[in-house]
């Protein structure tokens, strides 16, 4: 697994010099940063729940949950137009100081609901940096690699998440930890991104040609231009709906399965570390055999492992297996989906086309959540949680399947 981790950023930034190097890096990181954080909450609601700190229960968790997500919906939304209109640096720049003092400060709640809206208040920030850190390491690479840049940026996420789960079961009982680590490391490397992170050149290229009017989310809805918007949205949909899903409600749907909580924390960390593996391999299958074909194969597999988890087993190796690929396909399958974004789409709307897939996608996150938690809140949790993901996945085969496979620019297929 480290391996695979560390070498992610350096196989991009062998193909840039200097100047890339450092958007390679920093992009990743922050999407690191990103994957520690949405996942630190999943990680800590068994022992919020068992604890009752501050009066949680399933329910109140599901709010907290929810109410994070609406935050990041609304920061990835908002986002991509105004990094089209101002550039992807300050963009950047500004959203990781916001999320990194907010969730410095989420320790020192005293209630449910000021929990709940610094989580909120976080998640504005926190929703702006991956369609940011997205657009700027694909516009870093060849066209043609398009797919390994979204898929490699993303082993970032799945990277922090893996973080997230070994610290997790260190500090089950001292959870506030994993906040201050995640708040401080923010604040460096926005430090450092301020000193080191360069404009996008293809967003100063498209300044100087006079692009910068051309941002506006009508732009997505030309006729040339929508089918693909609505494919895009529907697919990003039903993919964040099952990332954020899992991991928020992963061990908590084990725990209430049979297994001991520290066993279903477990889990998360398997499942991110096939969402590693998953990501590297995704995205040079997709880069040689094309992002559709490849998107939707990984749609199929991903419903046929979220169907198995639904059966209790007995063999904890066998368990573990089903979960990795679990991981392999459902986390990739989701960025696959931002590949195709950034491949079809021109550079003068792709900030704006990869918020609007962020954000629309971000209500299934609220949606995943939602629904999964009022399941576990019923009882019902094992198996219907994992009836309700599988039949996601397979809409999410159906959306995929609706994609124009030629890039609405060059005319390449994707």
């Amino acid at each position: 697994m480290a391996s695979a981790v560390s070498h992610a950023p350096d196989e991009v930034a062998a193909h840039t010099g200097h100047r890339g190097a450092w958007t390679v890096i920093l992009c990743w990181i922050t999407v690191l940063l990103e994957g520690y954080d949405l996942v630190v909450l999943g990680a800590i609601i068994p022992t919020l729940i068992d604890t009752h700190h501050l009066g949680f229960t399933p329910g109140a968790a599901t709010t907290v949950a929810t109410l994070s997500l609406v935050g990041v919906a609304i920061g990835a939304v908002c986002v991509g137009p105004l990094s089209d209109l101002f550039g992807r640096r300050r963009l950047l720049i500004g959203s990781v100081l916001l999320f990194s003092v907010f969730t410095l400060l989420v320790p020192l709640a005293g209630s449910v609901a000021m929990f709940a809206t610094l989580r909120l208040v976080a998640g504005l920030g926190l929703g702006a940096c991956m369609p940011v850190s997205l657009t700027m390491m694909s516009e870093q690479l060849p066209e043609r690699q398009r797919a390994r840049a979204s898929t490699l940026t993303m082993t970032g996420y799945h990277t922090g998440a893996v973080i997230t789960s070994l610290l997790a079961l260190e500090v089950t009982h001292n959870w506030k930890v994993l906040f201050y680590v995640l708040g401080v490391a923010g604040l460096v490397v926005a430090a450092i991104q301020w000193f080191k992170l360069p404009e996008s050149e293809a967003y100063l290229q498209g300044q100087r040609s006079g692009d910068r009017q051309r941002a506006p989310f009508k732009d997505l809805l030309q006729p040339t231009l929508l089918r693909a918007g609505i494919g895009v949205w529907v697919a990003s949909f039903m993919g964040l709906l099952l990332v954020y899903g899992l991991n928020t409600w992963l061990p908590q749907l084990m725990h209430s399965a049979g297994y001991a909580v520290p066993a279903a924390v477990t889990q998360l960390l398997i499942l991110n570390v096939g969402g590693v593996v998953g990501l590297v391999v995704g995205g040079f299958v997709a880069d040689h055999r094309g992002i559709n074909r490849t998107a939707l194969l990984w749609f199929v597999v991903s419903a046929v492992m979220l169907a198995l988890l639904s059966i209790r087993m007995q063999s904890d190796l066998l368990l573990d297996v089903v979960v990795f690929l679990t991981g392999v396909f459902v986390f990739s399958a989701q960025v696959l989906v931002y590949a195709y974004v950034t491949h079809f789409y021109p550079a003068a709307v792709r900030g704006t086309a990869l918020g609007s897939a962020s954000g629309i996608g971000r209500i299934g996150s609220i949606v995943g959540p939602t629904i999964t938690g009022a399941l576990v809140s019923a009882g019902w949790g094992h198996p219907w949680g994992f009836y309700f993901f599988a039949v996601v996945a397979v809409l999410g085969v159906v959306a995929v399947a609706t994609l124009p496979r030629r890039a609405a620019v060059s005319g390449a297929h994707v």
